[in-house]
């Protein structure tokens, strides 16, 4: 079932969603609102669905998702262009995207198997007559619930990987962007056939109703605060949850960095996508002998970004309301810092110019809280392991970068820093290597995508233990022997009372 049948059976009483094209404000397309009973009708067929799909086994899920992949790669362009009208991203964006998530689909197709194969564990040695294997089994019905900022990529690092691990999905889409999930369930219609995609369009009711319909897992992408919200209410059945929220990523700078090539990354992760990218740049601690240097290169940088026309480098704010945040952290950072490129004047309706300002309070809302736009502050630090303290006191850990010549060091701020992912000497360069997970900690979430790791967030562990030989020591019995338990009480110290690599 796809949203392209949907549509055209609803009603002209029934509720409706147009899409806007942020850049000029034309309409792209109208997409219908699932009601509770929609949703739970969807969910029905997606269980259908994941009984055939369980039975295709691993290699006949291969093939189909491989097939899916061919054909959305053959109208990647048609894609993209969907993705930009409704986000305002550039057009060149938005086929990076889909890029990007089609290696992901190819890597959860291809090495479904393999991670997930049942498996042979060592019984130890008292258990000699166990043959103890693990394996993964599907969920059942995953609910995906996806954002705006990539409506594509990142929906997909959870569609993808729960597909290949068996599931069948239902997926939200933001009321802002489903134009790419109704594209694919019809992509998936035509190369498979079954309603193990479904794509429901709506705004947050609908999204409350598939959390609250019959799924085994949720899959859910948005502000921490609604990511609350959506564990509570799955929590009412125990239905577990992955949840990828917001961040505020910090990117570090030591004294022997290479400046030029940080520059680049620091306006690359806070200005791509207008820094409506939650593992994007919108903090910089750079240690104070290369201070100066760095600002002067980001600012000559960033400056030359254009931010419309034909060859616009990013677009507008896809969330008209997001614009509001921007100007007031925006506003907030100059109180206390300099605005060395742009400031509150850089705010024209949804099209905000890059800012950049130095110095700024840690307490400020633009230190503190995800600015989601493209503003970044550079703060000097007098090393390298106050950069990683500051970078570690938000409520945030989901990515952060270091600059550094000096290996060691980096693998010392790597270790020490609380996110789900670093990079070095890099920003965002994880996002291409499928067999790396990605996720975040603290407020930002939990759970993992992509990888094996997403392979198996989206399973169920199941345990086997095969008993091959009467055990020479028969404890398993309600008639033990007093002999039994005197080898017991021998057994112990010698198994488990000498402590290896310790004195004493």
């Amino acid at each position: 079932m796809t949203l392209a049948d949907q549509t055209s059976q609803a009603g002209q009483d029934a509720r409706q969603i147009t899409t806007h094209r942020p850049v000029d404000g034309e309409p792209v397309g109208r997409y219908p609102v699932a009601d509770a009973a929609e949703v739970a009708t969807a969910v029905a067929g997606a269980r259908d669905g994941a009984r055939w799909w369980r039975e295709q086994g691993p290699a006949g899920r291969r093939a189909y998702l491989l097939r899916w992949k061919s054909r959305i790669a053959l109208r990647a362009r048609e894609l993209a262009d969907l993705i930009a009208a409704e986000t305002g991203k550039p057009a060149d964006d938005a086929l990076l995207e889909v890029m990007l998530t089609l290696g992901h689909l190819d890597w959860a197709a291809k090495n479904a198997a393999r991670v997930l194969r049942r498996r042979r564990v060592r019984a130890g040695l008292i258990n000699y007559n166990q043959h103890a294997t693990v394996g993964y089994e599907p969920y059942g019905v995953v609910g995906v619930i996806g954002p705006w900022n990539y409506p594509l990529y990142t929906p997909m690092g959870s569609i993808s990987y729960a597909l290949a691990a068996g599931n069948a999905v239902v997926f939200k889409p933001s009321e802002l962007t489903p134009g790419p999930a109704v594209w694919l369930a019809e992509r998936w219609q035509e190369a498979v056939g079954h309603d193990v995609l479904v794509a429901v369009t709506g705004d947050g009711a609908t999204g409350a109703a598939l959390v609250a319909a019959d799924v085994d897992k949720v899959a859910f992408t948005g502000s921490t605060a609604t990511a609350k919200k959506v564990m509570a209410a799955a929590a009412e059945r125990l239905v577990p949850i992955v949840a990828e929220c917001g961040g505020k990523d910090a990117l570090l700078v030591a004294a022997d960095a290479d400046l030029d090539a940080a520059a680049d990354f620091v306006v690359f992760g806070a200005m791509g996508n207008a820094g409506q990218t939650c593992v994007g740049v919108e903090r910089v601690y750079v240690v104070e002998a290369v201070r100066d240097d760095l600002v002067a290169r980001v600012v000559e940088r960033a400056q030359r970004l254009r931010t419309s026309g034909p060859d616009a480098q990013y677009g507008p704010m896809t969330l008209p309301a997001q614009a509001d945040v921007v100007r007031r952290h925006v506003e907030d950072a100059v109180r206390s810092g300099t605005a060395v490129l742009g400031g509150p004047e850089s705010i024209h309706g949804r099209v905000v110019g890059p800012v950049v300002v130095t110095d700024v309070d840690e307490r400020s809302l633009a230190v503190r809280h995800e600015t989601f736009g493209p503003l970044v502050v550079i703060n000097s630090v007098a090393s390298l392991d106050e950069a990683v303290e500051r970078a570690n006191a938000t409520p945030y850990g989901l990515g952060a970068a270091v600059f550094t010549k000096d290996a060691r060091a980096a693998s010392a701020a790597a270790d020490a820093l609380r996110a789900g992912v670093v990079t070095v000497n890099s920003v965002l360069g994880f996002a291409a290597v499928a067999a790396l997970p990605f996720g975040g900690v603290k407020e930002s979430g939990f759970g993992r995508i992509h990888g094996a790791d997403g392979l198996r967030e989206f399973s169920t562990v199941k345990s086997v233990a095969r008993q091959t030989r009467k055990a020479a020591l028969n404890l398993l019995t309600m008639d033990r022997t007093e002999k039994d338990m005197h080898l017991v009480a021998r057994m112990i110290p010698l198994l488990h009372g000498r402590s290896k690599g310790t004195r004493g």
